[in-house]
């Protein structure tokens, strides 16, 4: 069973900056796509960032594009979101998720495991 445990949430002033890891409990990089999803009260869990194993591509949704970068550092099973110009519309819960098939689509139906999530708050 693959483990993973997000850390880097916490509170953060609009425009500021937050950077999100995950860490994975055995090798993940040549078989599993990596992706960051968020839940907002009361809306659906999205898909925010995912990097693909079967293509090598990365995905970012629409509304994070230009201001989240997702990069993965292999030797230490970890995945790394960083978050820059952040928006009160970002505040949201943020989970770390795998799918074990590697296909590329950042959907959360596609993803098997999941992190317990990490709360990201933006408020002045």
């Amino acid at each position: 069973q693959l483990q993973l445990v997000e850390s880097g949430g916490g509170l953060v002033q609009p425009g500021g900056s937050l950077r999100l890891s995950c860490t994975a409990s055995r090798i993940t990089s040549n078989y599993y796509s990596i992706g960051w999803f968020r839940q907002a009260p009361g809306k659906e869990r999205e898909g925010v960032s995912c990097i693909s194993a079967s293509d090598g591509n990365t995905y970012y949704s629409d509304s994070v594009k230009g201001r989240f970068t997702l990069s993965r550092d292999n030797a230490k099973n970890t995945v790394y979101l960083q978050m820059n110009s952040l928006d009160p519309e970002d505040t949201a819960v943020y989970y770390c998720a795998a799918d074990r098939y590697g296909r590329r689509w950042c959907s959360v139906a596609e993803y098997d495991y999941w992190g317990q999530g990490t709360q990201v708050t933006v408020s002045s």
